[in-house]
């Protein structure tokens, strides 16, 4: 015979170990994935690449070199400052005895040096920025592959360059990687 009892009761019994089981089941799961985030942390450093750079002894050199190349222009520069004012100054002394054409072709004389040297300016710094570039670029590569070695081997997820000006928090947490680049530049 079918007794209704029983079977309310096999059933509820049934619904019990079902639920024991998959709290099991969740907690198992729950406990495994814990450890493989404690076995594998994420770990973010950072590097600050101006003092990387700073650090290179070829920096210094290519320094000599920009401080060698701004200076050559700044003579050429004063040069044309002075032919400049020169020629103004004689256009000031002499304007009022010059004849109205000759006084116009030396108007025109100042305002073509103004323009001569104004683009001199705009060559000398587009040069210079140039020249830092070509001179810092191998140094900036270097950098730039020992940090991703060092990240590899380090096993680290993320390394931020605080030289990077969108950067505006490092947690207290990060570590800091220059040493470990340092050493794998062989630079202190």
């Amino acid at each position: 015979m079918f007794n209704g009892e029983n079977y309310k009761q096999k059933h509820k019994i049934v619904f019990i170990m079902t639920k024991k089981i998959l709290l099991s089941a969740c907690a198992l799961i729950f406990v495994l994935t814990a450890t493989a985030i404690a076995q594998n942390p994420y770990v973010v450093a950072y590097v600050n690449t101006i003092e990387l750079i700073n650090s290179f002894p070829e920096k210094s050199k290519a320094t000599e070199k920009l401080i060698a190349l701004s200076n050559s222009y700044k003579e050429e520069l004063q040069l044309m400052q002075n032919e400049y004012n020169k020629k103004y100054s004689d256009f000031i002394t002499y304007q009022s005895s010059m004849a109205e054409n000759i006084k116009l072709r030396r108007m025109q004389e100042l305002t073509d040096l103004e323009n001569k040297i104004h683009e001199f300016m705009k060559l000398a710094q587009k040069d210079i920025e140039e020249q830092e570039k070509i001179l810092l670029e191998p140094i900036k590569e270097r950098i730039k592959e020992a940090v991703r070695i060092v990240g590899i081997e380090q096993n680290f997820m993320v390394i931020y360059d605080l030289a990077d000006p969108a950067i505006i928090f490092v947690t207290p947490n990060a570590v800091d990687a220059n040493p470990l680049v340092k050493t794998k530049l062989g630079i202190r």
